[in-house]
């Protein structure tokens, strides 16, 4: 009787890294690879996954349904923080990692394997998402990540590989961007994205119409939301996944969502990629549009210091962390007043706002008109500009040299203490 191998759960997408690396892991390790996919939105690309993940050597393929998942977990959480990377980035690759990395702990266990393995490469940022995850979730598990181990040292040499073992492939050598797609949105990088002075090439967009080749119309859009939340759109009901779907239709029809960027990778270096986020871009939009309304000053502005390290906690792949959690119950408390109805004028590209209502607003027309009211006292804001200028004024008689220096025409002076000031 043979002697029972030892399991490792491959994170499996079907492209050019993990289809390489199934029979790899099984020449190197001698494990029987269980191949676990994560249906968080992909569409088509899981159709045929099943019937290659066999033939290409795994013992077992899991497709998981965890799109509804995606959105409510992972996505709306994000969203609700307003966090985006570096002012553009909506994070779509970062938080589907976790959750996948969670799945994989969950098979792992269900499966008895030993270890993990992954695709990503030495120098991105989703080895450390990965790995990050199963270590917060399941620390015994090892770790395998055959781009920091292989002598395959390019994607051109990955796929003479898959060749001289004949795994078919999704890309060849002269169509060979490194993608990742799913509910929120379609990313590329690499080939000629990897000069920043390339312009992207419109034929490389996969979900929205070039903006300039949008419809010569706009498009309106009604969203709704209760404590932050989307419910409903154009006063449809829909399902978490299904609502995102939706807005992406929406959205890249009208060249919603395209960004080209260069990012600051978490290992240090600038990477250059052109995300297609079309529904994510609108709700993000929305949601900051109905926070514009039911937000008080102090709230509002401490919130936006809290998503830019918010931000950075789901890039770096920080998302099972106490912190992350402390954040969120944070967020969801600024929510409770989040409730309204967005109206969005959607136009080759842009995105304009067409009314917002809400039964909390905080704006209130009795105070903010420029015409004759009877809340608000003129004279009060003299006595209050007083106070609040007072350090500048006292600063101002202290150093009136600087002060000086300051005016049209005035040149830098040494501080000098006013006279009367001095000990």
């Amino acid at each position: 009787m043979s002697e029972q191998k030892e399991k490792v759960v491959l994170a499996y997408s079907g492209g050019l890294d993990t289809s390489v690396i199934i029979p790899w892991l099984k020449e190197h390790y001698g494990y029987d690879v269980i191949a676990m996919s994560a249906d968080v939105g992909q569409g088509e690309e899981l159709s045929p996954l099943k019937e290659k993940a066999i033939k290409t050597g795994a013992a077992k393929l899991y497709i998981e349904d965890l799109r509804d998942e995606f959105v409510t977990d992972y996505i709306y959480p994000t969203m609700k923080a307003g966090a985006v990377y570096e002012g553009k980035y909506l994070l779509g690759t970062s938080f589907a990692r976790p959750l996948i990395a969670r799945r994989l702990v969950e098979i792992a266990r269900k499966e008895g394997a030993v270890a993990i393995a992954h695709g990503a490469t030495g120098k991105g940022n989703d080895q450390v998402r990965f790995e990050a995850a199963v270590k917060a979730l399941a620390p015994d598990l090892k770790i395998i990540a055959p781009w920091r181990e292989w002598d395959l040292q390019s994607r051109e040499q990955e796929v003479d590989y898959a060749a001289a073992h004949d795994i078919p492939l999704p890309v060849t050598k002269e169509n060979n961007y490194s993608m990742d797609r799913n509910l929120w949105h379609l990313s590329h990088e690499g080939m000629d994205l990897e000069d920043p002075a390339n312009e992207p090439k419109s034929s490389m967009l996969l979900i929205c119409t070039p903006p300039e080749q949008a419809p010569d119309e706009p498009t309106y859009l009604e969203i709704e939301f209760e404590q932050g939340i989307p419910t409903k759109v154009d006063g449809k009901t829909f399902s978490p996944a299904d609502l995102i779907m939706y807005l992406n239709e929406k959205g890249a029809a009208n060249g919603i969502g395209v960004e080209d960027m260069v990012e600051n990778r978490l290992v240090g270096m600038k990477s250059r990629g052109v995300y297609e986020t079309p529904g994510g871009t609108i709700l993000y939009y929305a949601h900051q549009k109905l926070e514009e309304l039911c937000l008080d000053r102090l709230t509002l502005h401490y919130k936006e210091g809290l998503a830019l390290r918010y931000a950075e906690l789901v890039y770096d792949g920080i998302w099972f962390s106490p912190l992350r959690e402390a954040m969120d119950a944070f967020v969801d408390s600024t929510q409770k007043t989040v409730t309204g109805k967005v109206r969005l004028k959607l136009y080759k590209g842009n995105i304009s706002a067409a009314g917002t209502t809400s039964p909390y607003s905080l704006y209130s027309q009795d105070f903010a008109t420029f015409d004759a009211d009877d809340v608000y006292d003129q004279a009060d804001a003299g006595g209050f500009i007083n106070i609040f200028a007072l350090p500048m004024r006292v600063r101002a008689q202290l150093f009136p040299q600087e002060a000086a220096g300051r005016l049209i025409g005035g040149e830098p002076q040494p501080v000098a203490v006013a006279p009367g000031y001095e000990d």
